[in-house]
Parts: C-alpha cells; structure tokens; sequence
C-alpha cells in the first residue's frame, strides 16, 4: 500500500499556511454524499469548484486528502504553468497524428489563458504573472536536432506557430540572457503561487458546503460496487458511500486503482528557492525558463515577485540512475547528489548574474505521477461506473489541469460525451492505455532520453 509519506520536505510555497490547511469540516466523516473527491491538488480543488459554479442545487461534497490540503505535486512544484506549443509537437504528429498533435498542442496553449480569466474572476490573491517563457538550449546536438525539427514543422503549417519566436545561432545568448545559448524559443506562459490559489478555491467549495476531509487516508476501493451502485470509500476513519467517486490522486492512483499500476508511475522530483541578497541589483529576468542542457536533461525556473527565483530539475545531477526518481514516492527525503546543483545556478547560466549573491535559499522535493505513453488520464475509470479519474501528469499538470476539470464536471453535471468537451482524445481513460505493456518512461530513458 503507497501513500503519501509524513514529514515530507517542506516547499516554499507551503511557508504561509491557509486557515484550511489541516481543516475537516465536521468532526466525523459523513456516512454517504453524492461526490467523494479523492485528492486535495489542483485537480481535487478544480473539480470541487466546477462542481460548485452557477449550480444552484448542488450535490453533496467530500473532499478527502491523506495530509493538509496542497501538500502533493501542486504544492511541490515550480509554479510554472508553460504549455507545450512546439517541442513535443513533431513526435506527437508521429506517433498520434497530425490532427491529435495540434489539439493537444492548442489544449495546452488555451489554459493560460484560462487560468488568468479564473485568477480574475474569483480574485485570486495567487501572484498570477502572464508573461513569456524562454527555451535556451545549451547542447550543440540537442540545438540542431531541435532546429530541424522546427524547420520542418513550419515548413507543414499544420501547427500553429504565431506566438512563438524562436533565435537560432548567434542571436539567442543575447535574446535569452542565458551563457552559451545555441538556440531558444519564447512563447506566452505564466507563474502562479500554486497553493494559494489552490486554498482559495477550496475556500470556496467549503463556503458553498463542500465538506473537506484533511490527515483522511483513503485506504481501500472495492472492486464492484454496492448493489444500489454507490462505492463505499474506506478510510481510516470510516467508510462513506458515494454515487461518484472522483479520482484526482496523481502519483498515487494506483494504490486505489490497481489497473492503473505501471501506467501511472510515482516519479520523484527536486525543486529550489533561490534568493539574492536585497542590496544586489541583478539583471531584470523577463522571462520563465527551460534551461535545456542535452536531450532529456534541463532545468525550470520562474522568477518570483519577491525577488526570488524558484528552480527545478537538477536532471544532470541523478536522472541518469532511476533509483533516485522511477517508481519513488518519498518526498520526505532530498535527492542528495541533486541539491548542490542549486548552488551558483543562476551565476553559471545567467549573463551579468556573476557578483549577484544569488543562493540557495530551501530545497524540497515531490511526486508526480508520470504515465507510461506521457498522455494524463481523465474521464471514466473503463469498467467502473460511478468513478472517473483526472490523474498522470507527467510533472506537467499545470497547463493540462484546469480544463480538464472542467470537462469531467460537464460530463458529470450535463451529461456531455466526452466527444463533445475540449479535452484532445489521447487523454481519454481507456481499456487499450491500461492493458498496453508499453513504458515509455523507462525505454525512453534507456534508449534515447529525447523521448523524455
């Protein structure tokens, strides 16, 4: 049985704890609701809200979560919410075709866009920023590699290339402020402060009656469900009885659905807080980043309102032994050899950063759930009515999430096929994904870590 380890790392984000945090709405667990969500993330705090949105008459609610509210991936990443517009494009047109590789691709891009109209509308204190990010690519062969396939990708004009700006040769240093760019690529992404905009959405469905269940493990899932069709949901503090049981585990999902085991992976991440001193004056960072080092291997970063600079990745330093990260779902333990990566980051990757003082402020890690074809799951569970599942992100679930959630909720409230939602079909919950035997992740990682 895997579940979410105590004593976890402790990640910036999680440094100015909500009132919700380890909240229960009622001292007990009810016995039955209509909707049990599984999860407290992005994806569990999503699917409560779309619940509640403009319905007057809304089910019964409970959100379960094994520890405080965000203390998974949403609240272990790198607030980086960057769509895949273009690098992963030409293998997706490959292996999915033309049509599948651009839906994904404008499913990613839209929300962006979708996030800042919900930051906006709901208020959201979340230091929600829209800006570029930048891909510098500091490998000769990973460089032309990507050039080529870029090339050629716009020659097609299957996909949709206009907000993106690309540098190749002599320009890109430069233009990406990052030492020894061959090559980058810019496109509009934002940054957000994840957990708080996670509490204040499940500050909103508590408002509206949802009851949140904190420190509540869900232990078991029955095979079948109960002769009336509800799923009884065993935790260790009681059962509960629900008509729908919404799966937004992540990393963890097959602990509750073992046909999900091997298709969606616990994967453990490194993620950094790096500060500088107040009275250095460093170069202004006007974009988010991917630090591409070689294929597979890159770092991520946003530059935070504050000053400071989260980081994440660190792939050159452990990614070459799986121990470290496949299967793994501690994040209460560091990656040891990944955290003096952190130190003098920005001084060795960032033009006129050499005398800033930029250090390492907080180190920490988190689990993410990778899938084995690199698609997530959402919609139905195949074989089991009554549950649907928003899970396997690949550690890319902030341009994937929202969207999503909202498409499962259109199902689930209206009765819409999934045919009939915005989410691209490869998404899609099938019996041919969970009896595949294929696992990119590891042959990937064998063979070619492009495929990554």
């Amino acid at each position: 049985m895997v579940l979410p380890v105590p004593n976890s790392t402790t990640p910036f984000w999680r440094t100015e704890l909500h009132e919700l945090d380890g909240h229960r709405s009622t001292p007990d667990l009810p016995s039955e609701c209509d909707i049990v969500i599984i999860g407290a993330g992005f994806a569990g705090a999503a699917l409560a809200h779309y619940i509640y949105e403009d319905n007057p008459s809304p089910p019964s609610v409970v959100i379960l979560e094994a520890r405080e509210a965000c203390s998974g991936a949403t609240g272990r990443n790198g607030g980086h919410m960057k769509p895949d517009v273009y690098y992963q494009v030409p293998k997706y047109i490959r292996k999915y075709g033309v049509e599948a590789a651009v839906d994904v691709a404008r499913f990613e891009a839209s929300q962006i866009h979708a996030v800042k109209e919900l930051v906006e509308k709901e208020k959201i204190d979340c230091d929600f920023v829209l800006t570029r990010a930048c891909d510098a690519t500091l490998d000769p062969k990973l460089a032309e590699d990507t050039h080529r396939a870029f090339t050629e990708l716009s020659k097609t004009g299957v996909a949709n290339l206009k907000d993106v700006f690309y540098a190749y040769g002599k320009d890109a240093e430069r233009l990406s402020g990052v030492k020894g760019a061959l090559s980058c690529f810019t496109f509009t992404a934002g940054h957000v402060w994840p957990y708080k905009m996670v509490m204040h959405l499940l500050q909103g469905v508590v408002r509206k009656g949802a009851n949140l269940q904190t420190n509540t493990p869900v232990t078991h899932l029955p095979k079948t469900p109960l002769p009336d069709g509800r799923w009884e949901v065993k935790t260790e503090r009681g059962t509960i009885k629900a008509k729908e049981v919404l799966l937004a585990t992540n990393g963890y999902t097959a602990h509750l659905a073992p046909q999900f085991k091997d298709r969606i992976v616990p994967v453990r991440g490194i993620c950094s807080r790096i500060i500088v001193p107040k009275e250095s004056s460093p170069p202004f960072l006007p974009y988010t980043y991917s630090i591409r080092y070689g294929a597979g291997m890159y770092d991520y970063l946003i530059p935070r309102p504050d000053g400071s600079i989260i980081v994440g990745g660190a792939k050159p330093a452990f990614w070459h032994d799986p121990s470290h990260w496949y299967d793994v779902s501690d994040d209460s333990k560091l990656v040891d050899q990944a955290v003096p990566h952190f130190d003098g980051l920005m001084q060795r990757t960032f033009i006129g950063w050499d005398n800033s003082g930029a250090k390492t402020d907080r180190v920490w890690t988190g689990i993410m759930g990778w899938t084995s074809d690199f698609m997530p799951y959402v919609g139905d569970v195949p074989g089991k009515p009554g549950q649907m599942v928003l899970a396997g992100f690949s550690g890319h679930g902030m341009p994937l999430i929202l969207l999503s959630a909202k498409a499962i909720i259109q199902m689930l409230r209206h009765g819409k096929a999934f045919e009939e939602t915005d989410v691209p079909g490869i998404f899609r919950a099938t019996e041919e994904r969970l009896n595949s035997t294929k696992n990119e992740i590891l042959a990937g990682h064998n063979s070619s870590p492009a495929k990554l």
